[in-house]
């Protein structure tokens, strides 16, 4: 089913620590609005899509959420790699330093863990949608949040990448919408 080709889907390649941009990035791979609760929205929801165009829609999209996450966990890794003790204590990562070393783990940019809560799961297929149409809108606000934060253009262009994904992936959620209620699902 899956094929991995040991590559991000964009070059992550970012040569200066960043500690607190490790910390607001973190929250696109744990958060509420992050990849993780993206791919197991679109993985969970896909079984209840009424034909097989919305089910491989939502399996292709929740697939290339898990390439977001590696994405993303690469670059938390970067920014965070050499960094001291001092600096990850100076950066308020002390408390996430003492549970994860400098290990990823899902938390948002506050620490806070990751949560099923943070996706919906109806049953309903438009009701479905809708929601995965939100969640593309609120990440890509979330990335566009990043953005502004970023000055390293090492961080700035993956984060791009990322952004514009949410966008593709919104319209192609719209699609699905407008073909089931075109059908009187």
């Amino acid at each position: 089913m899956f094929k991995y080709t040991k590559h991000l889907a964009y070059p992550v390649s970012i040569t200066k620590k960043d500690l607190k941009m490790a910390k607001n990035i973190i929250t696109q791979f744990g958060g509420p609005n992050g990849e993780l609760s993206a791919s197991m929205r679109y993985f969970s929801q896909k079984f209840n899509m009424p034909d097989d165009k919305g089910k491989a829609l939502l399996n292709d999209i929740a697939t290339e959420e898990l390439g977001h996450m590696e994405m993303v966990s690469a670059i938390v890794h970067q920014l965070m790699k050499d960094a001291t003790i001092a600096e990850i204590k100076e950066a308020g990562l002390d408390g996430y330093y003492t549970e994860h070393s400098k290990g990823i783990y899902p938390v948002d940019a506050n620490g806070v863990q990751w949560d099923a809560k943070y996706f919906a799961v109806t049953g309903d297929p438009l009701a479905d949608i809708y929601e995965d149409m939100a969640a593309e809108q609120k990440a890509r606000a979330t990335y566009e949040n990043l953005l502004d934060l970023a000055t390293d253009p090492d961080v700035i262009a993956p984060l791009l990448f990322l952004r514009q994904r949410e966008v593709v992936h919104f319209n192609r959620f719209k699609e699905l919408a407008e073909y089931y209620q075109k059908k009187g699902y």
